[in-house]
C-alpha cells in the first residue's frame, strides 16, 4: 500500500498533463536564465531557480509526448501540416517510435565518429592521453552502433530472426565490458591529475541541461522500448544510457573544476572517484546482464527451433 501511495505521489509531481507542464516549465526556464545571466542575483532566488528548473526539466521529458499530442491535435488539421505529414519519411519519423529509434542510430553513429575523430586528433596534436582515452570510448560506441545499424540495414529486425537480434544484443554487452576499461582509464586520469573537463563561459550550463536531458531521456527510453520486444532497439537505448552516464560524469568533473575552490583537491578526487566507480559498476552490471540474458534467450530460441523442426518431421513434412 505504501509503495502504491508513493507511486501516486511521484506521478502527481513528475507526470503532469500537457497544460500544467507548459505553465510550470516555461516560467521556470525563464527564471533560471535570468539567474544565470544577471549579475548580483540574490542567492535565494538563484537556488530556487535551480530547483524549479530541475523539476521543469523532468516534467518536460516525461510530458513532452503529451505536449506534442496536444499541439498536433490543435494544428493537425492545418493544410500545411497535413502536407508535411504526407511526406513518408517525415510522417514516419513523427508518428512511429521504432522508426525514430532507427533514425537515432544513424545520428548517434555519425556523432560518435565525429567525436572520436576530434578527440583522437586532439590527443595526437596535444600529446594528451586524456583525449586519446576519450577517443577510444567514442570509437567503441561507434562500433556498437555500427553493428546495430548493419543489422537494421539488412532488414533482419523486420524478418523475425530473433536469434540474430539476440546475438547483436550480446555483442553489445561484450563491447560494453571492454568499454569499461576506457571508462576506468578516464576516471583514473581525472583522479590522478586532479583535473576534468572544462567548458568556457556559459557553455557549462548548456552542457548541464543537455546532460540531465540525455540521462532522463535515456532511462525513459530503456524502459519504454522494452515493451517492443526488439533486442536491437533495447541495445541501442542501453548505448544511449551509457553515453548519458558518462556525460553526467564529465559534467561533474567540469563543475568541480570550474566552481571548486583551490583547496578542495581532496574533495574533487573523492567525488570523481566515487561517481566514476558508480558509473563503471552500473555499466559493468548492464554488460553482464546483456550477455547472460541474451545467452539464455538464444538457448530458448534454439529449443523452439528444434521443437518446430521435430514437429515438422513428425507431421511428415
Amino acid at each position: 500500500m505504501k509503495l502504491e501511495s508513493m507511486k501516486k505521489i511521484l506521478k502527481k509531481i513528475f507526470f503532469l498533463p500537457p497544460i500544467p507542464t507548459l505553465l510550470i516549465s516555461v516560467p521556470a526556464y525563464g527564471l533560471v536564465i535570468y539567474a544565470l545571466a544577471a549579475e548580483n542575483v540574490n542567492p535565494v532566488i538563484a537556488y530556487v531557480s535551480y530547483f524549479l528548473s530541475a523539476h521543469a526539466l523532468v516534467i518536460t521529458v516525461t510530458g513532452i509526448t503529451g505536449v506534442v499530442c496536444l499541439v498536433r491535435q490543435g494544428i493537425g488539421k492545418h493544410p500545411f501540416v497535413r502536407k508535411i505529414l504526407d511526406i513518408p519519411l517525415v510522417g514516419r519519423y513523427l508518428q512511429e517510435d521504432t522508426f525514430r529509434a532507427e533514425a537515432a542510430l544513424y545520428q548517434g553513429f555519425l556523432i560518435n565518429l565525429f567525436y572520436a575523430g576530434v578527440k583522437m586528433f586532439s590527443g595526437i596534436y596535444y600529446k594528451s592521453v586524456w583525449f586519446a582515452t576519450l577517443a577510444v570510448y567514442y570509437i567503441l560506441l561507434a562500433v556498437m552502433r555500427f553493428s546495430l545499424l548493419h543489422h537494421v540495414r539488412r532488414g533482419a529486425a523486420d524478418s523475425g530472426d530473433k536469434a540474430s537480434e539476440w546475438k547483436r544484443y550480446r555483442l553489445c554487452g561484450i563491447i560494453l565490458l571492454f568499454m569499461n576499461f576506457a571508462l576506468a582509464g578516464i576516471v583514473i586520469l581525472a583522479v590522478h591529475q586532479n583535473s576534468g573537463f572544462e567548458y568556457p563561459g556559459m557553455l557549462i550550463y548548456i552542457m548541464a541541461i543537455y546532460a540531465f536531458y540525455a540521462a532522463i531521456t535515456a532511462v525513459w527510453n530503456v524502459i519504454k522500448f522494452r515493451r517492443y520486444g526488439s533486442p536491437v532497439l533495447s541495445a541501442a537505448k542501453v548505448i544511449s544510457l551509457t553515453a548519458a552516464m558518462v556525460s553526467m560524469l564529465s559534467l561533474e568533473t567540469a563543475m568541480l573544476t570550474q566552481f571548486g575552490a583551490a583547496d578542495d583537491a581532496d574533495f574533487r578526487k573523492i567525488m570523481t572517484a566515487s561517481t566514476g566507480a558508480g558509473v563503471s559498476v552500473i555499466v559493468l552490471g548492464m554488460a553482464v546482464y546483456m550477455i547472460v540474458y541474451a545467452t539464455k534467450s538464444l538457448r530458448r530460441e534454439c529449443v523452439k527451433g528444434e521443437a518446430a523442426y521435430d514437429s515438422y518431421i513428425g507431421s511428415g513434412g
